[in-house]
């Protein structure tokens, strides 16, 4: 099993964290250890413990390693924007040094570490810079998920496109259902199929909540692209 993957998005609200879940369950069925690491969140809230990010405390829930709340998520920014703007109005610095500091230490501790992005692949953490760039630096395994609704193709293709294009090894991607009453949805799965060049390795239904618990059973993890 490859000891990292980083978990990109077609766009903010497709589901990356409600596949980031699926895939470490399963994992942790296939006898794993696991940690989900979440590098930079926007959009925190203010609680006794320090600014907390709902998506993180997800991954660090359904992790098999315990680890503090600032290992998983060491860039925790409140204002719900880009993080590139939300570092900015709170005077704070993303430093690429920190985050592969963080994705060192896991890396020691856990078979897997699952590194959740933030929006999209080309989301800015800086006025001159991308998180992209820094995921070309550790030259994470790419997981794409995307969210089947309308639009999804385009998205979907010129992203897996780009990634390869940064010389990263888009190992599969996972279709994730965000609109229940999606039209021609079947249709919209064939063709993806057919033009992403990774191996599908996961189609999970319409889930209103990333609460939910047994999200393994919609990932195959045999399908990962070598």
């Amino acid at each position: 099993m490859i000891d990292a993957f980083f978990i990109a998005g077609t766009d903010t609200d497709v589901g990356k964290t409600v596949a980031s879940k699926a895939i470490l369950h399963a994992l942790a069925e296939k006898g794993y250890s696991t940690i989900g690491y979440k590098p930079v969140a926007a959009g925190c809230d203010q609680t006794e413990q320090g600014l907390r990010n709902s998506d993180a405390l997800h991954l660090q829930k359904a992790a098999t390693v315990e680890m503090p709340y600032d290992d998983v998520n060491p860039y925790a920014l409140e204002l719900p924007a880009s993080p590139h703007i939300a570092a900015r109005r709170e005077n704070a610095s993303i430093e690429y040094g920190v985050l592969s500091d963080k994705l060192a230490l896991h890396k020691t501790q856990a078979d897997c570490v699952l590194v959740e992005g933030a929006g999209g692949w080309r989301v800015p953490v800086s006025m001159d810079d991308c998180l992209s760039t820094w995921v070309k630096q550790e030259q994470l395994p790419v997981i794409l998920v995307v969210g089947i609704k309308l639009g999804c193709l385009s998205h979907a293709m010129l992203t897996a496109e780009i990634i390869k294009a940064d010389g990263l090894n888009l190992v599969g991607w996972v279709a994730n259902r965000v609109n229940p009453g999606t039209e021609n949805y079947a249709d919209i799965i064939e063709h993806l199929e057919a033009n992403i060049d990774a191996p599908k390795i996961g189609e999970i239904p319409y889930i209103p909540s990333a609460k939910r618990v047994g999200l393994g059973k919609y990932i195959n993890l045999d399908l990962l692209k070598k």
